[in-house]
């Protein structure tokens, strides 16, 4: 993003594609590096960014968020991101109206980061899947650096399936000579991107061991309970009993420790050990998104002291009946 926003040259920016499993966290690591990223190009504005000019909006937006659309056409994903800016769509525009009011709106608030979540919602054997990812290639033209993130994208077919060599570098498999996005413009994607992959935490190795320790400790420092001791998620059996409970999945760690948290407080324990998170079920029976871009994840298996259990009744709203007299006789 830094290089990229320095650079005046009139060439194509490269992008960066984001991949991981499900609830591994690549949003928010995402969010956090783009945030860093305004706040340091913020600093340098009076160097880097030229000042307001006049009859354009003052707002300045140096990083745009848009989730992809579900159903990914030209015309949605130009509303998805007019709608970040707050503009007006009208329903009556064309694409080539939308597309010419999405530059405008990149230019006038000085966007340099332009982030797509989900981009795996994209299917490359979908005509208008294809006619999406040319648009988003053609808005890096703009000196926008162009983040996408999303689960499986080596297998997603905007990679070509690409697969890891013994070296660990992405390797592409040649396209079949029957393939609709067969060619050379294909190369207009892998040669632009840069693959970073975010992975669940490892427990084989003392190096592995270390940064999942360091991860917890991190945790462990937020937390505001007042038995809270030092050492309560990292000493012990408690980080190879977390690891088990989630897989290493990030997501899955805040939500375990988040929630045995709230059961610390509620049942006055006000400390997380192994028997405050026995108690606690991590759900994925909440609302969903594209099950079919991989974007759930898979939890865990469930200690058998949550399995099945169901939430005891409220008996606030009870009545529990007229009261006895402290004066009746007996």
């Amino acid at each position: 993003m830094q290089t990229n926003s320095l650079n005046a040259g009139p060439s194509t920016r490269p992008g960066v594609m984001i991949n991981g499993g499900g609830n591994q966290g690549k949003t928010e690591t995402t969010a956090e590096a783009a945030a860093s990223f305004e706040e340091m190009w913020l600093h340098l504005r009076q160097r880097c960014d030229p000042e307001p000019l006049p009859g354009v909006r003052d707002l300045r937006c140096t990083v745009a968020y848009v989730q992809t659309p579900v159903k990914a056409t030209p015309k949605a994903t130009c509303e998805s991101i007019l709608d970040f800016f707050g503009d007006h769509i009208s329903r009556s525009a064309t694409l080539t109206q939308l597309i010419r009011q999405v530059r405008t709106s990149l230019r006038d608030h000085r966007t340099r980061v332009l982030i797509l979540d989900d981009i795996t919602r994209l299917k490359m054997h979908r005509i208008d899947d294809q006619d999406t990812l040319d648009l988003l290639r053609s808005l890096m033209s703009m000196r926008v650096t162009l983040i996408l993130v999303g689960v499986g994208i080596p297998k997603s077919g905007l990679l070509r399936g690409a697969q890891r060599d013994a070296t660990g570098q992405w390797a592409f498999e040649p396209y079949a000579l029957d393939a609709d996005w067969a060619g050379d413009e294909t190369t207009q994607t892998e040669r632009r991107f840069d693959l970073a992959d975010l992975e669940p935490f490892r427990y084989g190795t003392p190096e592995d061991i270390a940064h999942f320790v360091t991860h917890l400790a991190g945790l462990e420092g937020q937390l505001r309970l007042f038995n809270a001791r030092p050492g309560m998620l990292t000493e012990g059996i408690m980080p190879e009993y977390i690891y088990r409970r989630t897989g290493g999945v990030v997501g899955y760690i805040e939500r375990l420790i988040g929630d045995g948290a709230a059961l610390a407080m509620d049942t006055g324990t006000e400390e997380i050990n192994e028997g405050v998170l026995d108690r606690v079920l991590i759900r994925t029976d909440g609302p969903r998104r594209d099950a079919a871009s991989g974007e759930e994840g898979e939890v865990p298996p469930q200690p058998a002291s949550v399995k099945g259990k169901r939430k005891p009744r409220n008996k606030v709203l009870d009545d529990p009946g007229v009261p006895a007299s402290s004066t009746a006789v007996t």
